[in-house]
Order: structure tokens, then sequence, then C-alpha cells
């Protein structure tokens, strides 16, 4: 088991922390020792103020545009704070097509062609890689990820920052959304599942795969990780996350929220 150390990327809109990682554009060390090439990038992200309008190529689409290897980002977001009247953009209006939307871009009638939700603490979101989107500001967000940091900008609100029209419109996919609720209990898609559960007072279960992840919503207590002949125990705190090896036997002991994270 490894508590890990977050990453800290300074942005114009706030800020994300990688919390767990093995990317080579913020790689934890010891998570890649533990876990190897992982598959999923996990995130906190504080935005203060609205993130650009952007994309997020499939794994063909990914491919074609910037080379063998690269893949896709599919990814969802969990709200952990909220600020009254809170948004954010969670696809694109009912029949808008990519001509309206490349028109809007180039019109800068952009707001009107996006689907903007108010959220709070506890929502859930899922983006699928194609899926138009950005964070409002006043939002703080676990984002769980396909291990990519692949972004077309469409539209960023006059900021004079590098936006990828081209890119971003021949990534774009137009497809249905869930509406945006609370996550109850779990989620799973093709990339990775997420588990929400409830302690009190103990919860205990045996990993079965090496980079399952168990991110703190809320709450303090203990964690210990048994194998045969070693334990280790450690303390938690809201916002920590910790790795987990195949093989061991997991016991939570406190109160709180945790989403236990794992690729698919």
């Amino acid at each position: 088991m490894l508590a890990l150390t977050p990453i800290r990327f300074e942005k114009i809109w706030g800020h994300e922390d990688w919390i767990a990682s093995t990317h080579p554009d913020g790689r934890q060390d010891d998570f890649a020792a533990l876990a190897g090439d992982f598959p999923l990038l996990v995130k906190i992200i504080q935005a203060n103020d609205t993130l650009s309008v952007q994309v997020h190529p499939d794994d063909e689409t990914a491919a074609r545009l910037e080379g063998a290897g690269a893949v896709g980002k599919t990814e969802c977001w969990y709200v952990l704070a909220a600020e009254p009247g809170a948004r954010i953009v969670y696809g694109l209006q009912k029949n808008c097509t990519t001509e309206e939307l490349r028109r809007a871009i180039h019109a800068r009638t952009l707001e009107g062609k996006l689907n903007s939700v108010p959220v709070r603490q506890g929502d859930f979101a899922f983006i699928p890689a194609g899926s138009v989107h950005a964070i409002g500001g006043g939002v703080r967000l676990l984002e769980v990820q396909q291990n990519c940091n692949i972004t077309y900008r469409l539209y960023d609100w006059g900021r004079p920052r590098e936006l990828h029209e081209e890119k971003g419109l021949a990534s774009v996919r137009h497809a249905d959304r869930a509406p945006i609720a609370p996550l109850r209990d779990s989620f799973s898609c093709a990339y990775f599942t997420l588990q929400k559960r409830a302690l009190r007072d103990r919860l205990s279960w045996q990993c079965e795969r090496t980079g399952q992840l168990v991110f703190i919503v809320s709450g303090s207590g203990t964690i210990q990780a048994e194998t045969p002949g070693h334990a280790q125990t450690l303390g938690f705190q809201q916002e920590q996350i910790f790795a987990l090896a195949a093989g061991e036997t997991v016991t939570l002991s406190g109160a709180g929220e945790l989403i236990i994270i794992s690729a698919n």
C-alpha cells in the first residue's frame, strides 16, 4: 500500500493536483514502481474560474491525430465542492451539428450552443471522449480519466491561449448524455469502475488487482493493508488517496466516505 503524494500544476483558472499518475508529464515514481504503466490518471481540479471549452479525442482519433500509441481520454467527474450557482458545460445543445459549432466559434457565439447545467456537491458526470465540456468557476472535483494528456481547446472566453479548432472539431462526437446526478453506489465504463462506499466504523475487502485506488471523500481514520506475515497501518484524512497491491487485505477503521477506483 502506498499513500500517494499529489503533483500540483498551477493554471490560469486555478490548479490541478495529479494524485495518481504514471504519465510522463507528471509521474509519481513510487506509484509507477508499484503499478507499472497504469492506464488511468486521477486528478483533483480546483476551478476558481471557468476552464476553456474543450474536447478530448477517442482512442482511434488520438492515434490518427497524434500518432501511433496515443490513446484517447474518456473521463468522469465527482463534485467535491461547488459554490452556489456553480455550473459545468456538459455537451452541446440538442441537434447542434459540427458545422454549426464551427460557425459559432468563428462568430464568437459559442455560448448559445453549449449545454450549461448546475452542479452541487456529490454530483457525478460521465464525459466520454468526444464530448464538448468545461468546468465552471467555483467547482472542485475529482477526475478519473484514461492516462492521456491530450486536450483540444475550442473556445477560451477571450483568454490569449492557443486554440485547436481543426483537431477539436475532428474529435467531437454527438451522443446522448446521462443526466447529472449524485453517485449513489457505483459506475462502470470500458476504462474504469468507481464504487462509492460509506465507512461506519469498519470496512474490509481483499484487493484483487495491483493499482486499485482508495480515495477518501470525507472523514478520517486508519487504513491497514495486510499480507501473510506483514501489516501496514496508516492514518487517512479527507482527499488522500492510497494505491493497493494485489493480494492485500485492506481494512479501514473510522468514519467517512470513500471511492474505490479500478481500471477495467
